[in-house]
């Protein structure tokens, strides 16, 4: 829970802050653009929320916090929008919420599809998200990008009887996953749904891509929201950067409109524009030298 006598110092006076308890996980900006900002290292109020939409988002925003950094002494109960989750991206996809600390906040995602749905990634175990999961069908398959954004599938796993998948470079994260992708070669699973490798960030990292519109990133690809343009996180390619960008070359392969990340901003563009967007960045990523 926040402390209002540990609050960032460049918080705006109001109801809503944050702590410097702050992972800067960018969870809070994703969510409530408007009433949060970006700090040197932590998120900030920047803004208090005025209209009952602000308020929603701001709301939503502190459940969602994985480090329990934001606060209010408002009147309205957090637990009012615990029910909001997963909020609806763009049908059938929907972003579950309530990130992990153990995935240092990264973001996961739901997909329904009248073969089984699928859990991108893994939000915190929380009954009260288990059981809207369940009242939208359950959760059949759980695709792991890789091995940072692991947080609680197993406990998915075991409570829905779901297929995990993983690549075998990234298995110690998840050692009993009962599907292990092998190679650099993109795998069919199912219909709707290919798997592709993109080693880089770490060596097994993949991305998947869901009929051919929408493209679950993980930590290889996301939208930088200050440059108006797609991004690859250079500081933090723990394996090759050299590997990060075949694999990204690799991604103009295929068509797509939706970028949805793990760690940094979704976006969503028309297919001509994404593959622009991709071709410059290929080349902004082959003048870094690692």
């Amino acid at each position: 829970m926040a402390n209002r006598s540990k609050q960032v110092q460049e918080n705006v006076a109001g109801d809503f802050f944050v702590d410097v308890t702050c992972i800067d996980c960018d969870t809070c900006r994703q969510i409530a653009p408007t009433v949060f900002g970006e700090g040197p290292n932590h998120a900030y109020v920047h803004h208090q929320p005025m209209t009952a939409v602000e308020r929603r988002q701001a709301l939503r925003a502190l459940v969602c916090c994985p480090t329990g950094s934001i606060g209010t002494d408002g009147e309205e109960r957090p637990v009012e929008v615990m029910g909001d989750f997963p909020l609806p991206i763009e049908l059938p996809v929907y972003y579950c919420g309530f990130n992990s600390p153990r995935s240092y906040g990264g973001n996961s995602y739901f997909v329904q599809h009248p073969a089984g749905n699928w859990l991108i990634d893994s939000p915190k175990f929380l009954p009260r998200l288990v059981a809207r999961l369940s009242e939208l069908g359950g959760v059949d398959h759980i695709f792991l990008t890789h091995q940072d954004d692991v947080a609680d599938a197993s406990r998915y796993a075991e409570r829905f009887g779901s297929t995990r998948y993983i690549h075998r470079a990234e298995l110690s994260a998840q050692p009993e996953a009962e599907v292990v992708l092998e190679g650099d070669e993109p795998v069919p699973l199912g219909t709707d749904f290919l798997a592709i490798p993109t080693p880089g960030h770490t060596r097994g990292h993949c991305v998947l891509l869901v009929r051919n519109r929408f493209l679950f990133t993980g930590d290889h690809l996301a939208w930088d929201r200050h440059g108006n343009q797609l991004e690859a996180f250079h500081d933090y390619c723990w394996y090759s950067w050299e590997k990060q960008i075949e694999s990204m070359q690799r991604l103009l392969a295929w068509t797509f409109e939706w970028i949805l990340p793990g760690h940094g901003e979704r976006v969503h563009l028309a297919a001509t524009e994404m593959r622009h967007h991709l071709e410059k960045l290929v080349g902004r990523m082959s003048s870094l030298e690692r």
